[in-house]
């Protein structure tokens, strides 16, 4: 899919620490079905207390999970799927969305993840991008799924890590985890895996995007599961919590890590649901439709 790639050999372990003949590829079709193919999205709004130089900053984040076919070969949303049936792989998508000043200048970001609703069949994403945009200018990152591997390309305004291709052996992505969790959570990765951090995480923090050794963790308490992943190498934590009964609304997260910039400390970036609705809400965006925002936590 690209040239000039850079090759970059890992070692994997990264098997679910569970009975495959046990494991459903997602929920009942028709439970499945009947909340996820309606036609909407479901857009969930986040109060987010960002994490960014040494300092706590109040934002907003927005989750937005909706299916959609999926073009296996050119890795893109298929146009006309019945045209292409053989090429159409249905995927769930997140597009999630952070927001939050640092004194006086905004930044932006935003994550979009196309998991194969079949996670027996497809245990891998086939694509990850993620952006930022603030003050000094804008970075991007995006992961393609090709065979053994996910080609990366990386753009930045950062010399260091600007303009890169590079090879990485497929390995689990952590971004990958909160669709893992709508689909179905037992198909979570536990015990000691190699996971490809999140790119929100390496893009800000400047880390080389490799597979590293991390822990996964999932805990069911009765109403309330949740997921932890701990990378022993950044001394980072993120946690997850969640509905334990289908469609497993996600409530909140936390990472906790050292911070960038300033005085290095271990810092808790925390998100709270806010509003959550289902909505088609690509025909929304008339005037009329502004009332929506405040029925979505938005204003």
């Amino acid at each position: 899919m690209c040239s000039g790639l850079i090759a970059i050999t890992l070692t994997q372990d990264n098997a679910p620490q569970a009975d495959e003949a046990n494991l459903l590829s997602h929920p009942p079709t028709s439970q499945f079905s009947d909340y996820w193919d309606q036609g909407l999205a479901e857009i969930t709004t986040y109060d987010l207390q960002q994490e960014r130089y040494g300092e706590i900053h109040p934002g907003s984040a927005n989750t937005i999970f909706v299916t959609e076919p999926f073009s296996q070969s050119k890795q893109v949303k298929l146009d006309y799927p019945s045209r292409t049936p053989k090429d159409n792989i249905p995927v769930l998508k997140l597009n999630m969305t952070r927001k939050f000043y640092t004194g006086v200048y905004p930044y932006s970001t935003m994550l979009s993840i196309f998991t194969p609703q079949d996670l027996k069949a497809n245990p891998h994403s086939t694509k990850a991008v993620f952006s930022a945009q603030e003050w000094c200018g804008q970075s991007y990152s995006q992961l393609n799924l090709n065979g053994n591997n996910y080609n990366l390309e990386q753009r930045s305004y950062f010399e260091a890590h600007g303009d890169k291709s590079l090879r990485l052996d497929k390995a689990i992505l952590e971004d990958e985890i909160w669709n893992t969790i709508r689909i179905n959570p037992e198909r979570l990765p536990q015990g000691t895996l190699q996971v490809i951090p999140s790119l929100f995480y390496t893009q800000l923090s400047h880390q080389a995007p490799n597979a590293v050794k991390a822990t996964g963790t999932l805990e069911h308490k009765g109403e309330k599961s949740t997921y932890t992943l701990y990378y022993p190498t950044y001394d980072r934590t993120l946690t997850i919590h969640f509905a334990s009964e289908f469609p497993y609304y996600i409530e909140s997260w936390e990472e906790e890590a050292y911070s960038i910039g300033g005085d290095s400390k271990k810092m808790k970036t925390t998100a709270t649901v806010k509003a959550r609705k289902m909505l088609d809400y690509w025909s929304k965006h008339d005037l009329k439709d502004a009332p929506l925002r405040k029925e979505l936590g938005l204003d």
